[in-house]
């Protein structure tokens, strides 16, 4: 990168390649060759200020400076100032820039200007700007505090060739809060220490530099909900992350200077501890089927093996404080051995499965049983009792790509995949090559498919089967098994597999959901008689008392309140086998209840999201 300003920033090769690769319309680069008005004026408010440069092997490293806003400043002319305190010892980048650089040894770089990039950010405000430039000056000097001790100050200029405002998505708000850091390394090894492990594990950001050769870099952020960064492995062979790439600005310039430049630096901060987890390695930028297979739900993902590492304790300079998560974040998406993502038989099969949708049943005003047909029964896999189907939705109900969506931000990220435990059995009633999905209408997926009329012949895209929600019943056991409302159905899927006299169902339904426990009696006779029901709301019309009858007469057992901690105590047997597995699927607060009322026995729980 030089000094030279043009009227337009271009394209590099890279970015042009990425954007062809996912058929991004051209567009001009938005960047500008200076500092902005908006950069300058945003940069005093920022309390963190994200820089990255290269090391002499060309790699790419990041840090995180600040601490309270002021510390970075327009000095006018496309030139930036930074006054702050720094890890001289530890910090890589401090120590790549600023080695030897002590108040008497004070620097001006007149034939060597290495490039930097950075990202001021600011929480709080969700507000970030990108600035890439070189490094003009810099010194370090001892430095007393106001808020006591002493530490190391740095103060750096840059000359600002490129900058870029960016939006607020997947960004979790938080009061930065100045602190004296007392950094202490922990490591600087690979694999990473335990500890830096579960930062990842905890972490909703990270701040990652990159470059296009030794021409330009950029830094910027990657949010999401806390673990969105997953760890491949973690071992004597080397440690290996991903992390997804969301639906963002399509602009692709981090991942275009991975294309030419497959390598990068990130760091890792824990706002709590102030420990920061620095990082450098390199990449492979992974689209599709490739993306799918290894990080399920993903379209691209970004896979990093990393070569250098340090875990600092206490490095940084502030703390923060969570506020408000980003609404546009997904859910964590998890990696295929981690058992919460099915297999994808869209992306690492050739075949095209289909799910066809032939019988509709409605049970109650929200719940609806829906039959499907499989087109291609060995492709999809045969699916086992307690397992979900994942159905994609995305042919009929996507609607293209949009930048941001404040009326309803989760849309963006939405695959339109949606996960439906498989209610029926694998044996008595229906054919092999047909399955059913018992579901409540609760939102544009489950909405749209009860507005299916069954003659229009609707096919979806089947993603495949998953799940482990198996109910074992070993000779002489009693099997205990909490439902809320819909929660039965992974129980309707194993009852031939289950003596049902040695089954104990504590089921809590609303009144207006009667029909469904009707039906499940219909079906399945011998499970009445091993059912409690506890019945709450309103009936229609009033009539509270005529369902609880009609379900007496069926032999179960029905009360008209909400359960209680004792209903669970007085359960045949549970007294007498404290050993007893119990299995609950419910709802998340009456999960959480169910699991602190059972908390000295053995649980194992589903629960609706998947």
């Amino acid at each position: 990168m030089t000094f030279v300003h043009s009227g337009q920033v271009q394209w590099h090769d890279g970015e042009t390649s990425m954007q062809k690769l996912l058929r991004v319309p051209y567009q001009d680069n938005p960047t500008s060759p200076f500092l902005t008005p908006y950069a300058a004026r945003l940069l005093p408010q920022v309390p963190m200020l994200a820089l990255g440069t290269l090391d002499d092997a060309g790699r790419p490293w990041t840090t995180l400076l600040g601490g309270e806003a002021g510390f970075v400043r327009s000095l006018g002319q496309s030139v930036v100032g930074i006054k702050t305190l720094v890890d001289p010892l530890h910090d890589p980048v401090i120590d790549i820039l600023l080695r030897d650089k002590h108040e008497d040894q004070t620097q001006q770089r007149e034939n060597d200007h290495p490039i930097v990039s950075a990202l001021g950010i600011d929480l709080a405000t969700r507000s970030r700007v990108k600035l890439a430039g070189n490094l003009v000056a810099g010194l370090l000097r001892p430095t007393s505090t106001q808020l006591g001790g002493n530490s190391t100050e740095a103060q750096i200029v840059i000359k600002v060739v490129q900058s870029l405002g960016n939006c607020p998505k997947y960004l979790n708000k938080k009061e930065i809060v100045p602190i004296v850091p007392e950094p202490a390394l922990v490591s600087s090894k690979v694999p990473l220490p335990v500890e830096a492990i579960n930062l990842l594990a905890r972490a909703d950001v990270l701040f990652i530099s990159s470059s296009h050769g030794h021409l330009t870099m950029g830094t910027n952020n990657r949010g999401g909900s806390a673990g969105f960064c997953r760890v491949i492995k973690n071992d004597h062979t080397g440690t290996i992350l991903v992390y997804p790439e969301y639906s963002g600005n399509r602009l692709y310039q981090t991942l275009g200077n991975l294309q030419t430049t497959p390598k990068a630096g990130i760091v890792v901060p824990d706002f709590d501890s102030g420990d920061m987890l620095h990082m450098t390695g390199t990449t492979e930028v992974l689209i599709g089927k490739a993306a799918a297979g290894l990080l399920p739900r993903s379209n691209l993902v970004v896979k990093i093996q990393i070569e250098a590492a340090r875990f600092i304790h206490n490095g940084l300079a502030f703390r923060g404080t969570s506020g408000e998560p980003s609404p546009y974040n997904p859910p964590v998406r998890f990696l295929v051995h981690e058992g919460d993502s099915g297999v994808d038989v869209q992306k690492v099969s050739d075949r095209t499965v289909y799910a066809k949708l032939i019988k509709k049943e409605l049970l109650t005003p929200t719940i609806g049983r829906f039959r499907f047909s499989v087109s291609d029964l060995e492709a999809a896999g045969r699916w086992k009792p307690g397992q979900y189907v994942a159905l994609s939705f995305e042919d009929e109900l996507g609607a293209g790509y949009s930048h941001m969506h404040d009326d309803d931000p989760a849309s963006l990220n939405d695959d339109l995949v949606r996960s439906f435990t498989v209610s029926s059995p694998r044996r008595g009633g229906t054919p092999e090559d047909e399955m059913e999905i018992t579901i409540r209408n609760v939102g544009k997926v489950t909405a749209f498919l009860f507005r299916q009329n069954v003659r229009t012949g609707l096919e979806v895209p089947l993603k495949g089967f998953s799940g482990t929600f198996t109910i074992h019943q070993d000779k002489d056991d009693v099997v205990p098994f909490v439902a809320g409302g819909i929660g039965i159905t992974p129980l309707l899927a194993q009852l031939p597999d289950l003596d049902l006299g040695r089954v104990r169902l504590i089921w809590t339904l609303n009144l207006t959901d009667v029909g469904l426990a009707i039906d499940t009696f219909e079906r399945y006779p011998q499970l009445a008689s091993s059912t409690t029901l506890y019945l709450s709301g309103a009936a229609d019309g009033g009539q509270e008392l005529q369902p609880a009858l009609r379900l007496q007469q069926y032999g179960a057992q029905v009360w008209k309140r909400r359960l209680a901690i004792s209903d669970l105590l007085s359960i045949q047997g549970q007294a007498a086998l404290p050993s007893t597995t119990w299995y609950i699927c419910a709802g998340a607060e009456l999960r959480q209840t169910l699991l602190s009322w059972l908390s000295d026995r053995k649980v194992v729980y589903e629960s609706f999201y998947y």
